[in-house]
């Protein structure tokens, strides 16, 4: 997608970005609970989805490519919520470093 002719009516999907914070269970460890930092909205684009299995561990692809406007302080770790979907985001990049839009590639939980 060509950022630089990007149309902002393109961003209609309503999500909801949360991030994890971690407390104390009392007994040595943590507990995690997700935290709502924003309400935005992005275009939401479904990839191909992998699952393979080497050494011992799953290693699971990238589901989906979310444009949204740009936004300080987004990071992958966080996750947005669509429609009651937890979508992981693995990676963060300006989409053509002119600080306008991001894209993240995201790994629906869950699946």
């Amino acid at each position: 997608m060509n950022m630089l002719f990007m149309d902002p009516g393109r961003l209609r999907t309503e999500l909801i970005l949360q991030e994890a914070v971690t407390s104390p269970d009392g007994a040595g460890g943590f507990t995690q609970d997700w935290q709502e930092v924003a309400t935005l909205f992005a275009h939401v684009e479904p990839l191909r989805a992998d699952s393979q299995f080497g050494a011992g561990q799953h290693l699971e692809s990238v589901t989906h490519r979310v444009t949204l406007r740009y936004r300080k302080g987004l990071r992958s770790g966080m996750r947005f919520l669509l429609q009651g979907r937890a979508l992981e985001i693995i990676t963060v990049q300006d989409a053509d470093e002119t600080g306008r839009y991001m894209i993240c590639r995201v790994r629906e939980k869950g699946q």
